[in-house]
């Protein structure tokens, strides 16, 4: 029994060191705010979603037109995947007391400790899934409505749905903490 008890006390301990794993909440939170503004600047002009699908009495298409903009497909299309990008994502040293997100184009030409690297991209990958489950109904109606634009999205994201940055801090690290290998 006392075994038992030591086992998922174990368990415990550990799934709780590794929710806590990520120490700057608001540096991540820019990194996954980063790979979304990418995706938004990446973004292909697309038509208008057509759902006239049935067709009434008289031979006419009924449904409506949706702008794709505001469509729950333009939403689904640029969050999902985005938690799997971010373990191209590593935390690099840039000196004794700072350390900042990277996105890491080639993994062999990584100087640093690799299975550590792995490690934390695995850290921010789960950290960027909390993130959103936190945030995806909040976030999701923004898109929506317009009111995330590139160059919004860490504001939005990060200042004012999940709080993890605040007003001072952001503006003071602005966009400059990310950086690609």
């Amino acid at each position: 029994m006392s075994r038992l008890i030591f086992i998922v006390f174990i368990c415990i301990s550990i799934t709780i060191s590794s929710v806590q794993c990520i120490d700057d909440k608001c540096a991540a939170c820019n990194a996954v705010a980063m790979e979304l503004e990418s995706g938004l600047a990446n973004e292909r002009p697309r038509n208008h979603l057509d759902m006239r699908h049935r067709l009434d009495s008289k031979g006419q298409r009924k449904g409506k037109v949706i702008d794709y903009r505001v469509s729950e497909l333009r939403v689904v299309e640029l969050l999902d995947g985005l938690c799997d990008k971010m373990q191209d994502y590593t935390l690099e040293k840039v000196n004794s007391t700072t350390q900042v997100w990277i996105k890491v184009a080639n993994w062999d030409v990584l100087t640093t400790n690799k299975q550590e690297a792995r490690a934390y991209s695995k850290d921010i990958s789960s950290y960027c899934g909390r993130l959103l489950e936190e945030t995806e109904d909040e976030f999701a109606e923004l898109i929506k409505k317009g009111s995330v634009q590139a160059g919004d999205v860490s504001k939005v994201l990060c200042q004012d749905l999940s709080r993890h940055c605040n007003r001072e801090s952001s503006t003071k690290e602005g966009n400059g903490d990310h950086e690609e290998l």
